[in-house]
């Protein structure tokens, strides 16, 4: 294994090549927004990766299917928010501060990593390995102080990759933590979702968030969906997720030790996400269908619900760490034939 440093004047307007193998290709760009990209291939798709912005992951295409949202932007935007940039397939929420923020709260949707200006970013290189790291280290005065460490694996002929993050709370005193692998998965019609919880671990979300404007007809079909003792299993009425549908499970663990959760494709193809509990003890599915966005997120494994901080401090699923304590946490997702 050897180290790639990756620095930002190497990122030009025309694609070039940086590492190219009988496995792997390895090119890096930057969008007419000022954004950089390294764009990760082998002989199943590829990746497309922001280094220095939140380590996003933009796009993701394998074995012939765009994982991502369809969204409304043409490429990645400069921004400090994740609204400003909202269309890519995963990014990191959190890490102080999570979810969507109530009229309390005080944070930006989803928190500060997303779009963090990442202080630097490398690949490390195998034969049948890629993963590129990044870290970001965050300090306020008289605030919290921490080092994310986000990485993302590519093995060579594999259509599943893994997300991770490292986080080490730097301070002398404890800090919170909530975290969210935050993916937006791409809506297909008909699609059918499982996993291996019960299916009434999977409650419809009671709240409606700021950003979420009912009409009579969605409320009424939120009450519908109220009464039926298992969440929406396929993707048959998309008139119906317009605003968003959104699902919450609480303490997985009590059920599984590793969580494995599906999205079944008409064409026998099958997305999959596979966690660890002990990491993820909480996850969402978020469900969308309109004519700027659509989503079909079937699981977004996280620390907590995404209800923001006030919520999980009160809820009791507000992690801690400790002076220098680390936190790890993976996630494996894809599509397989």
């Amino acid at each position: 294994m050897y180290k790639f440093p990756l620095s930002k004047d190497i990122f030009q307007p025309t694609e070039r090549t940086l590492i190219e193998s009988e496995e792997f290709k390895v090119t890096g760009f930057k969008y007419n927004s000022g954004v950089e990209a390294i764009k990760i291939e082998n002989s199943k798709g590829h990746l497309v990766i922001l280094p220095f912005m939140g380590q996003m992951i933009w796009d993701a295409f394998f074995i012939g299917e765009d994982l991502c949202m369809e969204h409304m932007f043409s490429e990645p935007k400069m921004s400090n928010e994740i609204v400003g940039t909202y269309g890519c397939f995963a990014f990191h929420s959190g890490l102080i501060r999570n979810g969507c923020p109530s009229s309390q709260d005080d944070h930006p949707l989803h928190g500060e990593m997303p779009c963090a200006k990442m202080d630097n970013a490398w690949l490390e290189i195998s034969e049948d390995v890629i993963t590129i790291k990044g870290q970001y280290e965050y300090v306020m005065g008289f605030g919290d102080h921490y080092l994310a460490t986000p990485s993302i694996r590519l093995e060579a002929q594999s259509s599943l990759f893994d997300i991770c993050m490292q986080v080490q709370n730097l301070a002398s005193v404890v800090m919170p933590l909530q975290y969210m692998c935050h993916m937006n998965t791409a809506y297909f019609a008909n699609a059918q979702m499982t996993q291996n919880v019960p299916d009434d671990v999977i409650k419809l979300r009671e709240t409606v968030p700021g950003h979420v404007k009912p009409t009579s007809k969605w409320l009424d079909f939120n009450e519908s969906l109220k009464i039926q003792n298992r969440p929406i299993q396929t993707l048959s009425t998309p008139e119906m997720y317009d605003p968003e549908i959104v699902y919450f499970a609480d303490e997985l663990s009590l059920y599984t030790d590793k969580a494995e959760f599906e999205m079944k494709i008409d064409n026998g193809k099958k997305l999959v996400t596979y966690f660890d509990t002990n990491q993820f003890n909480y996850a969402t599915r978020w469900i969308l269908f309109n004519g700027d966005q659509k989503v079909g997120a079937y699981v977004l494994p996280a620390t907590c619900r995404p209800e923001g901080h006030l919520a999980a401090q009160n809820s009791g699923s507000l992690i801690y760490l400790k002076p220098k304590e680390i936190r790890e946490f993976k996630v494996t997702t894809g599509i397989v034939a």
